[in-house]
């Protein structure tokens, strides 16, 4: 019960960072079409939707695999949390690229 708990908190916030990943690069993709002389980053942002689609899915999957026996939380435990930490560290890299100081 426990390690079941704990699956499903990790894997929801695997699943909140992926998604998070997703929504910045479609406003960033958004920016990119809407601007003139937006071609690099629209291009920059189509080279990283399959990482975004394929964290996404982990984390779904590991999503998918809560609530099962103790060897399943684990295993969701592992993709979902690997998901989210690809996840994360694609978004601030993303983020880092192209954020401006103010």
């Amino acid at each position: 019960m426990v390690l079941d708990l704990i699956a499903v908190i990790i894997v929801i916030v695997a699943l909140v960072a992926a998604l998070a990943h997703v929504g910045y690069l479609t406003l960033l993709n958004n920016a990119a079409n809407k601007r003139a002389g937006g071609g690099p980053i629209a291009q920059y942002v189509r080279s990283r939707w399959p990482i975004a689609g394929v964290t996404t899915a982990g984390a779904l999957l590991g999503l998918l695999l809560t609530g099962g026996s103790g060897f399943v939380d684990i295993l969701a435990i592992l993709i979902g949390g690997g998901s989210g930490a690809v996840a994360v560290k694609s978004l601030e890299s993303t983020q880092k690229k192209y954020k401006t100081e103010k």
